[in-house]
Order: structure tokens, then sequence, then C-alpha cells
């Protein structure tokens, strides 16, 4: 026998108070008293009360659900966010939408537009890699929706951000590789039209500079968060005239192409080239040998944005400022760049913040 859903109609009743009156105890207003309120939750227990959500909704004038707009779900990456996001959300009462712009700027502003045509409360956001303009963000804030970035930002945008220290995460990945014995280091950076790869990219050099050895153009090549991009590049490294002893990439994605690259060309692994990625996807550490690589916090980044963006929606005064929340990434050394070599003292050399 189906249980029929109790409403606050017949919880009313049965208390002796009006509809408005449990409507606001159970919102928990200050306008009621609190042996009320007591009496109102204790019933709604006892009665198996469940909230209508499209009532709620249109009591708040909200929708309890949130978008998210990310490159690609498929990336590892992404899905440890969304579930980050999702574990807020879900305790929070909302609903998640998640859009892919397939780091396209066309289906990026597409898809924003059709989640601002879906009601959203919110919406979160890793930027695409094509996206240059940020006209169609800056509707959605002119338009009340809050909006949160997490790991892809548009610095021009004030609004609360969740990053990674992509600088200082790099550095410490390249100056492993040279206390390793690493003297040769390429880097294969994602594009530079990403705040995220030219954080990495500074984080690079300013190693080899710091350690005194050289930076050369040749050495660094640039493209896509994608394994056939890593592979790419791996062989254009492998065939210059002086080779790299060391690869940093960008992405656990790019290094794992550049990892069957190396294999495929008979080269070992960390003998003749160590290898360093950065995100710890699962899959690394099951290659032969086991990526090295800087592990990102993905799902506390997702459950941080997450909050952030609830924060607004929910919060009934203007926000007079903005977080930048930057999360710390993790060495993780696996053989791939356990060479064992003599590394060397710096130069001395300060970098400029």
């Amino acid at each position: 026998m189906t249980r029929q859903t109790v409403t606050i109609k017949e919880l009313a009743k049965e208390l002796g108070i009006s509809k408005s009156t449990v409507s606001r105890a159970l919102r928990d207003s200050s306008e009621i008293g609190a042996e009320t309120k007591a009496r109102v939750l204790e019933l709604a227990r006892a009665r198996h009360y469940t909230p209508n959500p499209f009532a709620l909704s249109l009591l708040n004038h909200r929708t309890y659900s949130i978008g998210v707009i990310v490159p690609d779900i498929s990336n590892p990456f992404f899905s440890s966010v969304i579930g980050g996001i999702e574990d807020v959300a879900y305790q929070r009462g909302y609903q998640v939408m998640i859009f892919q712009s397939h780091d396209v700027y066309e289906r990026e502003v597409s898809g924003t537009r059709h989640i601002a045509s879906r009601r959203v409360d919110g919406l979160l956001v890793s930027i695409a890699s094509g996206t240059l303009e940020h006209n169609h963000f800056r509707e959605l804030a002119e338009n009340g929706i809050p909006i949160v970035f997490f790991d892809r930002a548009v610095e021009e945008i004030q609004t609360h951000k969740v990053l990674v220290d992509d600088y200082g995460g790099a550095f410490q990945a390249t100056e492993h590789l040279i206390r390793e014995g690493c003297r040769r280091i390429a880097h294969i950076a994602g594009h530079l039209s990403l705040a995220i790869s030219r954080n990495r990219a500074q984080g690079y050099k300013d190693a080899l500079i710091k350690y005194g050895l050289e930076v050369r153009d040749e050495w660094i090549v640039t493209g896509d968060f994608r394994h056939e991009v890593g592979a790419d590049a791996a062989y254009q490294l492998m065939a210059l005239k002086q080779r790299p002893d060391a690869i940093f990439a960008a992405s656990d994605r790019i290094a794992i192409g550049a990892h069957a690259a190396l294999r495929q060309l008979g080269y070992k692994m960390p003998a003749d080239v160590a290898l360093m990625g950065f995100s710890d996807l699962a899959f690394s550490s099951l290659i032969d040998p086991p990526l090295s690589t800087m592990v990102q916090p993905t799902f506390e980044m997702g459950r941080q944005s997450a909050e952030l963006l609830l924060d607004m929606i929910e919060t009934k005064k203007p926000h007079m400022f903005y977080e930048t929340r930057v999360l710390k990434p993790e060495l993780m050394v696996r053989e791939s760049s356990r060479k064992g070599g003599k590394w060397i003292e710096p130069t001395g050399f300060e970098i400029q913040d």
C-alpha cells in the first residue's frame, strides 16, 4: 500500500495553527517561537513530512538547481571535481545539471545560455581552452546569476575562484627532476591562453633558472590537454639533435601520451628519459613504469567551489568581496622519474614573485 504524502495544511490542522505558521516554522523563521517550532518539527518527523520542491522553489524564487560547465566530463580530473560538487549539492538540497564545452568556445557559450534559460540558481565553470571572450559570463552576472570558477578561471570577472597552485606545483615538479640528476628538461605545456598553462610553464622556467640550467625554446611544446598531443610532442622532442633527458608534462593526460611514445621509440624511463605529469589520474599509477606526478585535490576543489556558490545563492546580503582559494598539490614520486642521480645546488638567483 502506498503511503500518502502529508501536507502543510494537514500538519496545521492537527496542530491547531495556521499553514503560514507551519511553513515558517519548517523554514526556521525567527518569527516563530522555539516551542512552536519544536511542536511542528516533531509532528513533521512523525508524519514523514517531505517538502514539495516545486512549491518550495516558488516560495523562495529558486529552482534549487545549479549548472556546471566543464571542458570534458570523460577527463577523470573533472569527473572527480564533479563528485565533490554533487556531494555538497545533495547535502544542501540542490540538483546539478552538467554540460561539456569540449574545449570549444561556441559550445561553452551555447551551454551557458541554455543553463540560464533553465533558471538555475547559479553556475560553476571551468572555462574552455578556446575561450578568449567572456561576455556570456558577464551577462549572467548582470542578470543576477552567481558564478564561481574552478581550476580554469576568468581573471577579469570578480567572483569566487577555487584554483590549484599551478606555479608552485610546476616549480616543485621540475625541481624534483633536477634533484634526480636531470639537466636537459623539456616541457609539454597546455595552451598558453589558459592561466593554468602559463603558470605551470613559468614555474618550470623559474626552477631551471634557479638551478642555473638552460631554458631552450625548442624544449617547450604547447597543445591541448590530450594524450595525442603528448605523444606527438615526445616524438618531436626526441628527434632533436640535443634531445632532453627529462620531460615535465602539464597534465597526466599529456604525460601518458608521451609515455606511450617513449616506449614505442625504445627509450627506457627513467634511465634514458625521466617523465613527470601533473594531476595524478587513477591510470597513472598502473602504467609501466608508473608515472610520477603532482597530486591535485580534485574532490576538495569541487566541494569548496559548490560551498562558495551555494553560500552566494542563499545569502541575503550583497557580496562586498570575493575569495580566491588556492589549493596545494603534492609531489608523488613513482618509477618514471626515480633516476637517483646527483642533484645540483641552486645558483643563488632569486626568482621574482
